[in-house]
């Protein structure tokens, strides 16, 4: 009889375990083929053109700042933004830990990303205004903002990009909406880029604000650019908000020990975030040298707003038509094609301002190229990493979207701090000398690290790709397959 019991109660438990796992099934089947809305969509991307104008203020003007207004060396900045990345190495995964394990009635993105919001505006402010320190005091002030800007934007950050895994486990979906934020991150960054030394301009001349007066125009113009920009960016947040909600949450809690080996057994995550290093360096360097190539090559540091702004509409172009290329060919040829024509927009530009045929149609004509193949990688490095969260649940067993996604706002303040130390050093190397006429050596110095030192990256980017990444079409489906089975059967899941 106490065999039958143990047969009864084994066939309840084996029912019950059935009904468990169907339901997840259903679930799981569910995010496979549910549609996010265009709310949602449009809602999450609202937050993306608010923090990537905070993010396009400090990547394209903060050396800027620093240099000719306020007065720091290019050597010392290069250096306090590098060290400032190698913190971040140690903070951003410990950051997207602290996400994974958060569990609140707003979920476990949505509260870091509304409190990073608001005190990340507090710290940008303080990040654009000039105090009236001595010069040693300045730079103890300077170096101890723009780390706290760092580490207050990464809280924000990293559970925002985190969020798109939890949205949709669906190849296709995940496509379709990574294209949202991409496209409202480029514009809020090449809306700042293009209008930001305008808007100075006007700003700082207005006497609406008389407390500021006793600061210079571009002192005055450049805080109240920040002061702008913290206003949209918390109103934006506040859209995503209260209108994207993860639906897919993973259970397991990640310990520090769990924090590492996810770093770095996750191969194609860590082949992914290589190549998105050296894509954000490159962009940066175009992005940074920009406004000292316009102002002392062009002698027109305006021309420098026209740029970016072709530039940023060819980017976003190719964000939109992202999808479309996704239904014609491969990931592989996407990527081949993101990094082929930034290297001859490139050409393009070195040989033009080699030969003195500086003309601004081909300086525009060039930046279209250029942008459009950055723009391709900017969506597919964001699908590649979502997409290494399932291969990382795949191979080690553990879902860990925030320890993930904490690698791409280090990649993109690792790949602006590695950019801004090339120019610092390089700057330094070639003798600028801030506000006056420069050296033909300076002048060609400039040209050689805004034309030649990308094209180098982006064919080392080419080679990690080609050789290192595996995750294709059919490889995916088998990881999603696998982790399917493993839900409906312990005992597939313990062999």
């Amino acid at each position: 009889m106490v065999i039958h019991k143990n047969k009864f109660f084994n066939l309840d438990v084996r029912i019950c375990m059935v009904q468990c796992m169907t339901a997840r099934n259903v679930e799981s089947a569910t995010m496979q083929k549910q549609e996010i809305s265009l709310r949602v969509k449009m809602s999450y991307g609202a937050g993306a053109f608010g923090k990537d104008l905070v993010y396009g203020l400090v990547a394209t003007f903060i050396m800027f700042y620093f240099t000719d207004i306020v007065g720091i060396a290019p050597l010392f900045l290069g250096g306090l933004f590098f060290v400032a990345r190698l913190w971040d190495a140690i903070n951003d995964p410990i950051m997207g830990m602290i996400v994974d394990n958060t569990r609140t009635r707003w979920g476990k993105f949505r509260p870091w990303i509304l409190s990073g919001t608001l005190i990340n505006s507090i710290v940008l402010l303080l990040l654009f205004y000039n105090p009236s320190f001595s010069s040693l005091v300045k730079y103890i002030y300077i170096s101890i903002v723009y780390l706290l800007w760092g580490m207050t934007y990464t809280i924000m950050d990293i559970p925002y990009w985190s969020m798109i895994p939890a949205l949709s486990s669906n190849q296709s979906e995940r496509e379709k909406l990574a294209v949202i934020p991409r496209v409202f991150a480029s514009l809020g960054f090449f809306t700042v880029a293009s209008a930001g030394l305008i808007f100075v301009e006007k700003a700082g001349k207005t006497n609406i604000f008389g407390f500021l007066n006793h600061l210079s125009i571009q002192e005055k113009g450049f805080f109240l650019l920040s002061a702008s920009i913290s206003i949209i960016f918390i109103g934006t947040i506040l859209i995503t908000f209260f209108n994207v909600k993860e639906e897919a949450v993973s259970k397991n809690n990640t310990s520090l020990k769990d924090l590492f080996r996810v770093l770095f057994r996750n191969d194609q995550a860590l082949v992914v975030m290589v190549t998105m290093i050296i894509f954000n360096s490159v962009t940066y360097i175009t992005t940074g040298l920009g406004l000292y190539f316009f102002k002392y090559n062009m002698s027109n540091e305006l021309l420098f707003s026209h740029f970016t702004i072709v530039a940023g509409i060819s980017q976003v172009l190719a964000m939109v038509l992202f999808p479309v290329f996704t239904k014609r060919i491969s990931r592989r040829k996407i990527f081949q094609l993101s990094v082929l024509l930034p290297i001859l927009g490139y050409v393009l530009l070195f040989l033009s301002s080699l030969f003195g045929k500086q003309s601004i149609s081909i300086l525009l004509g060039c930046g279209v190229i250029l942008f459009f193949g950055l723009g391709l990688s900017q969506v597919l490095s964001t699908v590649l990493l979502a997409d290494s969260v399932d291969y990382g649940e795949w191979k080690l067993r553990q879902r860990n979207e925030g320890v993930i996604f904490s690698m791409q706002p280090f990649v993109v303040k690792f790949a602006s701090a590695t950019s801004a130390l090339v120019i610092g050093a390089g700057l330094t190397i070639f003798k600028f000398k801030a506000n006056e006429i420069q050296s033909e050596f300076t002048l060609n110095g400039i040209r050689m690290m805004m034309f030649l030192l990308p094209i180098l990256g982006l064919v080392l980017s080419l080679y990690i790709y080609n050789k290192y990444y595996k995750i294709d079409k059919k490889f995916y489906n088998t990881i999603i397959d696998e982790i399917g089975k493993r839900e409906e059967s312990p005992v597939y899941d313990s062999l």
